[in-house]
Order: C-alpha cells, then sequence, then structure tokens
C-alpha cells in the first residue's frame, strides 16, 4: 500500500518522466520479498528528483533506523535506480528516506560548506597570535678526532617528540560486553569458513558492542585474521584469511563507475 501525494498524471519537474508507477511497483515487490512490507509516500522533491519515505509495517530491517543512512538504504537507492533508468532514457534521480523524505543532495552539500566555512572562520579567530621567531641555534661543538687505535663516538641524534595520536574509533577489543551465544557461534563458523575457503568477508551494520562481541568470539580460531575498518556508519569486522584463494574469473562482477546513484 502507498502513499502517493500527487497523482501519477502530474508531469515531472523540469519535463522529465514519472517513475512514480514503476518505483512503486519495484519497491513493493523488493519490500515484499525482503519480508519488511512498508507504506511508501511519495514528493517531489526540490531538485527535481522524487523522493519516497518508507513507513515500515513492522519492524525495521536490522540496521535501518527512522531520520538516518545506512548501507540498507544506499543498496535499495543504488538498486532501484539501475532498475529505473535505461542506457538512452532520460533520467530522474530517486531518493529513499526511512520515517521521513530525505534531504536533497544538492541542499546537503551547501549546508555542509556553510558549516565548514563557519568553522574555518571560528578556528581562525580563536587562533592564537604568532609569537617572535626563536633566534637560530648555536652550531654543535666540533668533535675531536679520536686517538688512533680508540673507536669514534657516535654521532648524537636530536630527538623530536611523537606526534600525538589522532582520534579515532574506539578500539573494541578493549570493550567489555556480554556474551551473546548464539553471535558467538555465528561468527565463529564464519571465521572457520575464512580460513578454510581462503575467502575474504565483513561483517556491516554491526552496533559497537557487536562488534566487540565478534572480536572476542573469534579469538583462537586459526588460520584468520579478524579485525575492525572504517568509520562511522562505515565501521565493519573485516575476516581476512592467512592463505587467500583466487577469485574464479566467471565470479568476477563487472566494472561500474557510475556511484551517482548511492548519493542522496
Amino acid at each position: 500500500m502507498s502513499d502517493v501525494q500527487a497523482p501519477e498524471s502530474t508531469p515531472a519537474p523540469g519535463g522529465g518522466a514519472d517513475i512514480r508507477p514503476r518505483a512503486e511497483r519495484l519497491l513493493t515487490d523488493i519490500l515484499g520479498l525482503m519480508g519488511f512490507p512498508a507504506r511508501l509516500d511519495f514528493k517531489d522533491a526540490s531538485d527535481g528528483s522524487l523522493s519516497v519515505a518508507l513507513h515500515f509495517q513492522g519492524e525495521s530491517p536490522p540496521g535501518v533506523e527512522p531520520g538516518k543512512r545506512s548501507q540498507v538504504v544506499d543498496s535499495l537507492q543504488f538498486l532501484l535506480n539501475k532498475m529505473l533508468h535505461r542506457p538512452g532514457n532520460e533520467r530522474r534521480f530517486l531518493l529513499v528516506g526511512v520515517g521521513t523524505h530525505p534531504e536533497p543532495r544538492s541542499e546537503r552539500l551547501k549546508r555542509e560548506q556553510a558549516a565548514a566555512q563557519a568553522a574555518a572562520a571560528q578556528a581562525a579567530a580563536q587562533a592564537p597570535a604568532p609569537q617572535p621567531s626563536a633566534p637560530a641555534p648555536a652550531p654543535a661543538p666540533r668533535q675531536a678526532k679520536p686517538a688512533r687505535g680508540q673507536p669514534a663516538a657516535a654521532p648524537q641524534q636530536a630527538r623530536t617528540p611523537a606526534a600525538p595520536a589522532r582520534p579515532g574509533e574506539a578500539d573494541e577489543r578493549t570493550m567489555e560486553v556480554a556474551e551473546d551465544p548464539a553471535l558467538r557461534e555465528l561468527a565463529r563458523k564464519l571465521a572457520e569458513k575464512s580460513a578454510s575457503l581462503g575467502r575474504f568477508y565483513a561483517l556491516v551494520t554491526l552496533k559497537q558492542d557487536d562488534r566487540a562481541r565478534v572480536l572476542k568470539a573469534v579469538e583462537g580460531v586459526p588460520g584468520v585474521k579478524v579485525s575492525c575498518e572504517g568509520e562511522g556508519r562505515n565501521r565493519r569486522v573485516v575476516f581476512t584469511p592467512e592463505k587467500p584463494a583466487p577469485l574464479p574469473k566467471r565470479s568476477m562482477l563487472p566494472e561500474d563507475d557510475d556511484e551517482d546513484d548511492l548519493e542522496g
């Protein structure tokens, strides 16, 4: 069931084709096959694209929260735009959000640029006044040549202070979390599979506590290294086998440089 705010006969902004009917059918079928039916709310975005807000009728898919971007929403948006647009036809971008309509990309870029300019101006205002330059250091005293038969003294190296550590993601290995037996069993099976087949795997959309549980669960599994990589919602648990196996050529995915469909 969908809630379309404009009739299907309404022309799209800028003269583009109205993709609402096809988008509604595709989304309804995909969400139904996923087991997460939702009410669809369409509207025309200010930048000429078509926006749709998903209101799930029951629980949301794992890792999906209302009003936030996730890899599930990005993948669904990418897939829909690929299915809706074909080479040679006029394109009208489809934006997908959960619980609310997503912000158009043009408006988001303007907001981010304004925030960056404001932060730069504030940092410049708070910068300390320049200090007078320090006098040049005196030249090092010339060392006397050692007497014949005595070893030469090692040259003294100037000590430079270590650079401060850059702030990053918290280390999940240091977290104390309660054990989840089901997650522990699945994590160890995946680690053993990665080691035996020589395949790389990654777990995404996990919360920080669950990433810590996975790291603790796979301790002691031979033949594989498990670590956390990435930042923010892109942080993931990566399984790296000690003996990687080459991927068969027929399994290689075709190259596709069109990454605009992921941006919303």
